[in-house]
């Protein structure tokens, strides 16, 4: 999904969709590490049972 602004980016040099990039990249960690966060909680709580 990232991969097309940098192709638009790499293209035509546009700052405003290099930082949509960036925003999508934040956006993308962010969730990720929600879930990650979720998984390790679901883990722990399941194994002291």
């Amino acid at each position: 999904m990232i991969d097309l602004p940098w192709k638009v980016f790499s293209k035509t040099g546009s700052v405003e969709t290099y930082l949509l990039m960036k925003q999508m990249e934040e956006a993308y960690q962010s969730t990720h590490q929600k879930s990650n966060i979720q998984d390790t909680n679901s883990k722990l709580v399941n194994n002291g049972q």
